[in-house]
């Protein structure tokens, strides 16, 4: 998409005009992701002056949130290039972060309220809910409710605002497209937990059920813990370094038990609720951007 191209121009303009030269460095070493909050911004807003800004405005929020998130889960990797902490420390990484939130949020007072306040809020959303994500990994979470408020703020909020900003500068119904958002970052979420399961290491960039090993208590375990009927089988395993055969096991129980089946129908329902809300709005890329995700293998 060449209106990626000039979302990364516009990013690189707005640290030009912070006047840093260190700033510029670091972020030539930012590894650049699928950049799906522009993808969905562009496809509901097409591509214009407005929406390029916010779309950088975005996509700067999500690289600030992802150099803290690097050094909260000590990892030396983003997107298989180094991480910035790998390469430079934590406070480097910390530091750029903010240089990135504070130029956004400068970025954003020249922005109509309304999209200034629901990407502003989606931050706030999104820094309670890398809080409660650090929290849920001291214990074994077995609340479902917990889950989904925690990858709602962490990961859902900002695709939300996203999608409501973009429908805002269209002149759209923005409560459709918030829903839309909404339910593409819950699904999102949702898939890259149960990926974590059912693909290889190498596929996945990182070892395979690493989730279960940090303390992260997902959607397939949630749902396998609910259905067992000796549960402290599976809580010993928690946090623990997993042997073959202990992996095996837990996929055994999930393919027998179907939470495996039920967390991929879960993402699903969310999807199509996703398309139903959009579905009198005549925006097919909508509809392919959500089945592209739903209905791929697992």
């Amino acid at each position: 998409m060449e209106e990626l191209l000039e979302v990364k121009a516009q990013i690189k303009e707005f640290v030009k005009d912070i006047g840093d030269e260190k700033s510029l460095e670091l972020l030539d070493l930012l590894a650049t992701g699928k950049m799906l909050r522009s993808k969905l911004i562009l496809k509901i807003a097409g591509a214009n002056e407005a929406s390029i800004k916010l779309c950088a405005v975005v996509e700067m929020i999500h690289a600030a949130s992802l150099l803290h998130d690097d050094v909260i889960d000590d990892a030396l990797t983003r997107r298989g290039k180094p991480s910035i902490n790998a390469l430079y420390d934590n406070k480097t990484s910390i530091m750029f972060g903010d240089i990135l939130y504070s130029k956004a949020f400068t970025e954003l007072t020249f922005m109509d309220k309304k999209i200034a306040y629901k990407v502003s809020n989606a931050v706030t959303l999104l820094s309670v809910g890398e809080l409660l994500d650090v929290e849920l990994t001291k214990t074994f979470n077995n609340s479902y409710d917990k889950y989904l408020d925690m990858i709602y703020k962490k990961t859902a909020s900002l695709i939300e605002a996203s999608a409501a900003c973009a429908a805002l500068l269209a002149g759209l119904d923005d409560s459709k497209y918030a829903l839309y958002g909404k339910n593409l970052g819950l699904a999102f979420q949702m898939i890259d937990d149960i990926l974590d399961i059912t693909q290889d290491s190498a596929t996945l960039g990182k070892p395979a059920m690493l989730d279960f090993v940090e303390g992260k208590v997902t959607i397939p375990y949630l749902l396998l813990h609910e259905r067992l009927q000796y549960k402290e089988q599976l809580e010993i395993l928690y946090k623990k370094e997993l042997s073959g055969d202990e992996s095996a096991w837990i996929k055994k129980q999930m393919i027998e038990t179907k939470a495996l089946d039920d967390s991929i129908a879960q993402a699903r329902r969310l999807g199509l609720e996703a398309i139903k809300a959009v579905e009198d709005e005549n925006n097919e890329s909508l509809v392919q951007i959500m089945q592209a995700m739903i209905e791929r293998e697992f």
